[in-house]
């Protein structure tokens, strides 16, 4: 008996560990694991991949309206009642395999009212143009054109298409289209001009591709686009423009600028059009015993020191370093420097690759800024007392400043064909046809990158899967990609302002989601480290829970040959 209870011990206590290996087995399976791989597992939140696959292939449409007014003596009575209402044209374009533009021309057609009929009688362009912005002010994105008789007076001989301040253009009808014609050829000859109209005042399919420089590489042909988009800033939600006066030796002149009152009254207008596109901050410093960094020439035959084209490019680096940076704001900045040279190299003029005078006597720097240099030897007289008092003409150096502005942030006055006659923009710096221009540009430009933007992150969240996607940035991508989604819808229909509006949002949520600081991949253990944490601390409790499970199929399968061999 005590033989059978010692057997009877051992099988027991060879059970009950059996038993507590499977248990904690189980335990480990079904508890520890699940429990382990939930706790350690990388968030994902949810992305809208396959809206983003979308959009990655581009397919926009602009569609452009424009309203044909026939002033008396353009059409017969017969003619008017058969002007078609509306006609639209398609024109598509396949920029590469992921992007295809296609621009929509929406033409409507009537005669003119009796009060526009009198705004056509003024004695010049100007003046019927702004009495026909007084009847009536065409929507952002849209152009009125107004067809006048060949007998009109308010266009020179040589001129057959005035590009007025504001949406509207003035298109004399040819000697060879006077009243007889019938109205197929008369709308036939007005066809390619109306679109020509539409390209200096809209846009030019040069523009949109230029546009389009974040995702498509630009035809190296065409070196004109090639310029002007390395020459403009990238659309950018605000910049920072800073006017500095560099006074080299303050010994030899104590220099007054009001540039206070000249930026409100030549660069503020400017900038308060152009509200909608961007925010605008404005800063001014005056820097002494800064030079230029380059020693001029002095060239006998001028009596002048000169700074030729090729050493301009040896100017910029040294000022810029005494100019500082704004560290508080990430907007672009635009710097427009004064420099007056000193008594000792006193005049300065700067000559181009011709070794011709600049007329302004300035250039610019592109996607930087402007510099200019103001010549004061004209205070030196021979009673002169050191340092004399000069007074700068802001005017002439605000009217040189501005249109480096204006080729910077992209307004670019288009080259107009023969027989068009554009008006000055007028005191505001920017015509109302430039400010849509412009718009037109950078609402494209604004979707390209906010695409280019979101598609290389879902690419980058892809191929790395240990990466976080914290519910932000998920927020952030969604709201990128219905941006995105309204801003093509807008520029379908041909909502100017709300497509540029929506395509600003999606370009700022595209660049938070992409910046943001929780998607760097080193935040987090590649397998090999977490092979190398997680072993040490597995291997010691897995090994005892194997090798009992192990022993417990070997007794599992040992006991089943005995059986068997008994039944044998």
């Amino acid at each position: 008996s005590l033989c059978k209870s010692v057997i009877y011990g051992i099988i027991t206590y060879r059970r009950r560990g059996q038993l507590a290996a499977l248990s904690i087995a189980a335990v480990v399976i079904i508890v520890g694991v699940p429990l382990w791989w939930r706790t350690t597992e990388t968030y994902r939140a949810w992305l809208p991949v396959s809206q983003i696959n979308e959009l990655s292939n581009l397919q926009l449409q602009l569609s452009a309206e424009v309203e044909v007014v026939f002033a008396r003596g353009t059409v017969t009575p017969e003619q008017q009642k058969k002007v078609p209402l509306t006609q639209i044209q398609d024109e598509e374009h396949t920029v590469d395999e992921d992007t295809a533009l296609r621009y929509r021309y929406e033409t409507k057609y009537r005669t003119a009212t009796i009060m526009e009929e009198d705004a056509l009688n003024q004695p010049t362009a100007a003046e019927a143009d702004l009495s026909l912005h007084t009847l009536s002010e065409s929507p952002c994105g849209s152009l009125v054109v107004y067809v006048i008789p060949e007998s009109s007076s308010l266009l020179p001989e040589d001129m057959d298409v005035y590009v007025g301040q504001r949406r509207t253009a003035l298109l004399r009808i040819g000697a060879q289209m006077r009243v007889g014609k019938t109205l197929d050829q008369l709308l036939a000859h007005l066809e390619p001009r109306i679109k020509q109209v539409l390209q200096v005042m809209s846009f030019s399919h040069t523009d949109i591709s230029a546009a389009l420089s974040d995702r498509v590489r630009l035809s190296p042909g065409n070196k004109e686009s090639i310029a002007d988009s390395m020459r403009t800033f990238k659309s950018s939600p605000g910049y920072e423009i800073t006017f500095s006066l560099l006074n080299p030796d303050p010994k030899s002149h104590r220099l007054h600028w009001d540039i206070e009152g000249a930026v409100q009254t030549y660069i503020q207008p400017l900038l308060t059009k152009l509200a909608s596109v961007a925010n605008f901050s404005i800063d001014s410093q005056t820097l002494y015993y800064a030079m230029l960094g380059v020693n001029p020439r002095f060239d006998s035959s001028l009596s002048a020191y000169t700074l030729h084209s090729d050493s301009l490019a040896h100017v910029i680096n040294p000022v810029e370093a005494r100019l500082g940076s704004n560290a508080a704001s990430s907007n672009p900045v635009l710097n427009f420097l004064l420099y007056v040279p000193d008594a000792h190299h006193s005049p300065l003029y700067i000559h181009d690759r011709k070794k011709q005078e600049v007329p302004s006597n300035a250039f610019h720097s592109p996607r930087w800024g402007g510099i200019m240099v103001y010549n004061v030897n004209g205070f030196y007289g021979p009673e002169a007392v050191f340092p004399v008092d000069v007074n700068i003409n802001m005017a002439k150096v605000m009217g040189v400043f501005l249109a480096q502005l204006r080729l910077l942030l992209g307004v670019q006055s288009s080259t107009a064909p023969s027989g068009f006659l554009v008006a000055p923009c007028g005191s505001n710096g920017l015509a109302d046809w430039e400010l849509d221009r412009l718009m037109w540009s950078r609402s494209v430009e604004n979707v390209a990158t906010a695409t280019t933007t979101i598609t290389s992150l879902a690419q980058l969240l892809e191929q790395i899967g240990n990466i976080v996607i914290n519910d932000n940035i998920a927020e952030q991508v969604s709201s990128a990609v219905t941006s995105l989604q309204l801003a093509v819808a807008e520029l379908e229909t041909g909502n100017l302002r709300f497509a540029l509006q929506y395509s600003k949002e999606a370009i700022l949520a595209s660049e938070r989601a992409f910046f943001d600081p929780s998607l760097l991949h080193l935040l987090y253990f590649p397998d090999d480290q977490k092979f190398a944490i997680y072993i040490p601390l597995f291997l010691p409790m897995c090994v005892p829970i194997l090798l009992s499970l192990l022993k417990i199929v070997s007794d599992a399968r040992q006991k089943r040959r005995e059986k068997q061999a008994k039944k044998d």
